[in-house]
């Protein structure tokens, strides 16, 4: 029944994951009405926090708008910078130089600290953020966190840190990227996506 997606899924109680009240920049939206036509010309990045028997891990995630691939991740105990910090330097080492790349944010703390902004600048990519309070200007990285949560998460009810690293990159590198159809792909994985534009450049 789990695997089918057959048993009862139960809504859970929401935890905060943003915390935009802070003394750091903020950046303008610069992907609002943008049409994205490749890899690397637009990142978007988000936390979601995942429920175990103790407490809560989280989990930060960078994916590519374009084909949706989750190309960086990291999971924690801590909601901080060291977390978004280590998702964000896995998809710069997964992707190599990507000078004029948008990454795109929520205004949490997270994002907007020195240390991340630092990181992002040094690899010369231009920093946008969303409007405070409003989802649909992250939708893409909404949307994977839904199916991450209704697809994985509350399926395999994970009962201790060790369970969530132990599964969780299954799905997020095996399934997710390799597996799950997208209609907004022409219902392609993330992966074959990626693979039929670096066919259709070389």
């Amino acid at each position: 029944m789990r695997e089918q997606s057959l048993q009862c899924q139960i809504k859970r109680r929401w935890v905060k994951t943003t915390d935009s009240n802070h003394g750091y920049r903020i950046y303008p939206n610069l992907v609002k009405g943008l049409e994205v036509k490749g890899r690397n010309q637009v990142w978007v990045a988000d936390i979601t926090y995942i429920r175990i028997l103790t407490g809560f891990l989280y989990l930060a995630v960078v994916l590519d708008l374009c084909s949706r691939k989750v190309i960086g991740w990291a999971i924690s105990e801590q909601i901080d910078a060291q977390l978004t910090l280590a998702a964000l330097r896995m998809a710069l080492e997964e992707r190599g130089s990507v000078e004029g790349c948008i990454h795109h944010s929520d205004r949490g703390v997270q994002y907007a600290c020195h240390a991340y902004v630092e990181e992002l600048q040094a690899a010369q990519m231009r920093i946008s953020m969303a409007r405070k309070g409003n989802p649909y200007d992250n939708a893409a990285a909404e949307s994977f966190m839904k199916t991450l949560k209704y697809e994985e998460v509350y399926l395999w009810d994970y009962q201790s840190v060790e369970d969530v690293k132990r599964r969780l990159p299954y799905f997020l590198q095996a399934v997710y990227n390799h597996k799950r159809l997208h209609s907004s792909l022409g219902y392609v994985t993330p992966e074959e996506f990626e693979q039929a534009e670096l066919a259709s450049v070389a």
